[in-house]
């Protein structure tokens, strides 16, 4: 028997009806948000970074691929990881889809991790993925730009103690991209974008964890929709492991 509240048609209607008021504010506030994301300042960026790349050692420049705007994903793969991790490996099942689309709007995307760029390569055959997919793994971009920390920085504060107290789905999650956690938390996913105008790359955009809607794929959105929702108790596994 469901334990699920049951009621009649009106009093669906009636609850559907108040719903949508909500919904309909959250897509007039996402678009509030989406200017204030376009109104940005833009910083130039000043430093030079080098790219291993299926093609070479590339610059960040060059990482346009002709285009005048670059969107990264920044996928948790740390040097000294076995596998990706599955949040990001469930987002990433995605992009294939998106590039000719994104491509025909001028944006390039990529992926960047911090991985030797072999080890994302022989991860790309692995999981049948086709998007550019770069490693910054003698750079300091992930640092610089918030989406990596040292060694040392892991050791001290707020990251040790996270580490030291660090609950049993998180131990679950390092074993499964198979490094120790602290180095596996070193990581931090996250979207960064960039514009190219007259030879200057600018920083526009960038989002980090925390950020609830941060790692949400696609098919969360669908799940969104359905009774059970985003079932938390779901079994975390590479999504090689289907």
């Amino acid at each position: 028997m469901t334990e699920h509240n049951v009621g009649t048609q009106e009093e669906w209607a009636a609850a559907r009806a108040a719903l949508l008021e909500r919904e309909q504010e959250l897509g007039n506030l996402d678009e509030e948000l989406g200017k204030q994301r376009q109104e940005l300042p833009w910083v130039p960026v000043e430093k030079e970074y080098t790219f291993d790349t299926e093609q070479g050692k590339k610059t960040l420049a060059e990482l346009f691929d002709g285009r005048p705007q670059l969107l990264i994903y920044h996928l948790m793969f740390g040097p000294t990881y076995e596998a990706a991790c599955p949040g990001c490996s469930g987002l990433a099942d995605h992009l294939d889809a998106t590039l000719v689309h994104l491509n025909n709007r001028d944006v390039t995307l990529i992926c960047i991790s911090r991985a030797p760029i072999e080890k994302l390569q022989a991860y790309k055959r692995r999981m049948g993925w086709d998007f550019p997919w770069v490693s910054s793994y003698a750079s300091d971009f992930n640092f610089d730009f918030d989406f990596a920390v040292t060694d040392e920085q892991m050791k001290t504060g707020e990251l040790a103690k996270m580490v030291a107290e660090a609950p049993g789905w998180l131990k679950d999650w390092a074993e499964n991209v198979g490094t120790d956690l602290a180095s596996g938390m070193a990581e931090s996913p996250g979207w960064n974008a960039f514009a190219l105008e007259d030879g200057v790359v600018y920083h526009t955009y960038s989002r980090t964890a925390p950020d609830r809607f941060l790692l949400a794929p696609y098919y969360s959105q669908l799940l969104d929709q359905i009774p059970k929702g985003r079932d938390a108790d779901f079994p975390l596994r590479r999504h090689d492991e289907y």
